[in-house]
């Protein structure tokens, strides 16, 4: 573990993702997941944390470990259609993760995954946090749309707002 990312993380506190995050890029990402889920039976959960702290810090636990807890903790595999998907960013490290149940990761596989997160880690590092959200919103859309089209039986299965932890 290096003293820059204990650092970062000591330092990442909630102004930093209030900053990055203020409350009308939140409502703007929760309006861009209901749209998504509009057009496709697929669930889209979007979790923002600012900085590991305590015992995850110092095991030295990474932004993708952190988001498989996440993905648990929120329940996102607990759809009907084995398609929910989590967005998360560890702000501090600068990190996007993606999470996907199995239904819709046979489908899209890592390779499809990581480039949506190279993207949006692109937009960050310009400091377009709600865009680079959107647009992976967007990017993650597309895959949904195409492999678990809506249906007169989907339903909303998770919440659609973004979650700061």
């Amino acid at each position: 573990m290096s003293l820059k990312r204990i650092g970062n993380h000591l330092l990442g506190n909630r102004s930093r993702v209030r900053k990055a995050f203020p409350p009308q890029s939140l409502a703007a990402i929760e309006q861009a997941i209901k749209a998504s889920e509009a057009s496709h039976a697929g669930q889209i959960r979007f979790v923002v944390e600012g900085a590991l702290d305590g015992a995850p810090l110092f095991r030295n636990q990474s932004a993708r470990e952190r988001a498989i807890d996440v993905f648990a903790q929120l329940r996102v595999w607990d759809t009907a259609h084995n398609n929910g998907v989590l967005i998360y960013l560890l702000l501090a490290d600068r990190d996007v993760e993606i999470v996907v149940d199995r239904g819709i990761d046979a489908r899209v596989g890592k390779a499809g995954w990581e480039a949506i997160c190279q993207m949006m880690e692109a937009e960050f590092r310009a400091g377009h946090f709600e865009r680079g959200v959107i647009k992976g919103i967007d990017a993650v859309t597309q895959h949904l749309a195409a492999h678990f089209p809506r249906d007169a039986g989907s339903v909303n299965e998770l919440p659609d707002a973004p979650v700061v932890l």
